[in-house]
């Protein structure tokens, strides 16, 4: 029996974890994906939006701009990588100069500082390999970069460390509201009791308000597929470079990450799919040349992966943060598409808000401690550091990814956190192992070694992101043995 019970452990669900760990509340979040973050928010372009997009007068409006607000105390206390990069949007005609305009009334309506049209010749000093075709840009300096797994890790395990416990491979299928005003939640996995349940559930978010009779809104999932480059080239520019938006989303983007790789994307098409997370050839070549419009140098062969996610689009087009119209004790975080990412603490304060009035008020957890320590990255340290770290425990002596320069004492202390982890992915997510120029070609045999030693999991059980995603099948050895009989 819960308090609270979350559907989906994405950054939405993740942030609204951690803000009711401050309060004297017994918390489960159900996720159906084996790991947070197993959704959207681990397929996103991780950019903390100014703000000047949305309209005024919005919940994303209002939540975007307090939400990027947040992002500095937010990275102080969770250990996160976070720049404030800022952002370009940029023009190459008339047309273009009066969509930078709009932008930049929408977004002084919205509470945006300092934004300011820059001439060309702003622009060029600022980012050289831009497009000497640019004429003008809108500039706005508090927008910023983020990574959008590693915030949604930070939030849940500072939400476990705070007494939330989180269920992973728990498909809600039904949800039941019974006389005694408590909801009685099936999943794939067990049951569940609670008086309140907050939908967070993503491009999922009206299945599971249908299951309890609301069906005041439906989800659009719109997809987008993204490349991302080697670190070789994550200096290309230092800003995030935007072209103006159209009625399809924010268009194609080229921005630096945290971790000093290059991205680029999405395109943007709508999709029946819930689980369509595949990419194309045609949708790629139409990233790659969009992407060339802004940065005419951009290479075509330092591309290291590629991925697509979906962004979850409600019928009014806007963020849908309110209780259920139809059932009391049901809250709704719905419809969050980008700027998601940015609004996510500022949506967490927000649904703590309707809680506490449906409530009639909450009491503090006395005990709370908003402070995480993340995984310390053993690359990023000098010299000195290194050698502390391996007389402490020589485990971070051995490098298991080479590409990353990650070892086996970081893969070691992701395994044994409050937060479970057992997949490829998830150790990927949270050390970085796996995601260089080899994507783990020379690393996974090791990673699974280490998950079998820590965890006590046969290695032909050991998956990539969990499901069937099965990597071996058993040893050659004993294979043979089997057919031989």
């Amino acid at each position: 029996m819960y308090d609270v019970v979350i559907i989906g452990a994405g950054v939405v669900g993740a942030s609204i974890a951690r803000e009711l760990s401050r309060y004297d509340l017994s918390i489960a979040v159900l996720e159906a994906g084996s790991d947070v973050a197993a959704g959207s928010s681990g397929a996103n372009s991780g950019i903390v939006h100014a703000g000047y997009d949305c309209n005024p007068g919005t919940l994303m409006a209002r939540l975007n701009v307090k939400g990027n607000a947040m992002f500095d105390q937010i990275s102080r206390e969770l250990d996160v990588p976070f720049k404030r990069n800022g952002s370009l949007v940029l023009a190459f005609n008339e047309e273009d100069i009066s969509q930078l305009e709009h932008l930049k009334a929408k977004g002084e309506i919205n509470g945006v500082e300092d934004l300011k049209i820059l001439s060309a010749e702003e622009v060029l000093k600022l980012e050289p390999n831009i497009n000497t075709n640019v004429i003008a840009a809108l500039w706005a300096p508090t927008g910023g970069i983020v990574c959008p797994y590693g915030l949604t890790i930070a939030m849940a395990e500072n939400a476990a460390d705070n007494g939330v416990e989180f269920y992973f491979d728990n498909r809600v299928v039904s949800i039941d509201k019974r006389e005694n005003g408590k909801f009685y939640i099936e999943t794939t996995a067990g049951k569940f009791i609670s008086r309140y349940v907050i939908n967070a559930a993503g491009a999922n978010a009206d299945i599971i308000s249908n299951m309890v009779g609301d069906d005041s809104f439906n989800i659009h999932p719109r997809k987008g597929e993204y490349c991302l480059y080697d670190r070789k080239w994550g200096n290309m520019v230092e800003r995030t470079i935007f072209q103006p938006p159209s009625a399809m989303g924010k268009g194609v983007l080229v921005t630096p990450t945290v971790d000093g790789n290059l991205l680029i994307g999405p395109n943007a098409f709508d999709t029946e799919k819930r689980d369509d997370n595949y990419t194309s050839a045609e949708g790629l070549d139409f990233v790659y040349n969009r992407a060339l419009e802004s940065v005419p140098s951009l290479p075509r062969d330092g591309v290291i992966t590629v991925f697509a996610g979906l962004r979850a689009i409600a019928d009014a087009q806007d963020f849908i943060i309110r209780p259920s119209y139809k059932v009391e004790g049901f809250i709704q975080a719905a419809g969050i598409c980008s700027p998601g990412l940015t609004a996510a603490p500022a949506i967490a304060e927000e649904v703590a808000a309707i809680l506490s009035k449906i409530e009639g008020g909450l009491e503090y957890n006395k005990d709370f401690n908003s402070v995480r320590k993340g995984i310390k990255r053993f690359r990023d340290m000098d010299w000195n550091a290194r050698a502390q770290m391996v007389k402490e425990d020589p485990r971070y002596g051995r490098i298991v990814c080479r590409c990353e320069t990650v070892t086996e004492g970081e893969i070691v202390q992701a395994l044994h956190t409050k937060l479970p982890v057992n997949t490829i992915d998830g150790i990927k997510r949270r050390t970085r192992a796996g995601m260089g120029r080899c994507q783990g070609g020379f690393c996974t045999p090791r990673i699974m070694e280490i998950i079998e030693r820590e965890l006590g999991i046969p290695m032909e059980y050991i998956t990539k992101k969990g499901g069937s995603s099965r990597i071996v099948y058993g040893r050659i050895k004993d294979l043979l043995e089997e057919g031989e009989e």
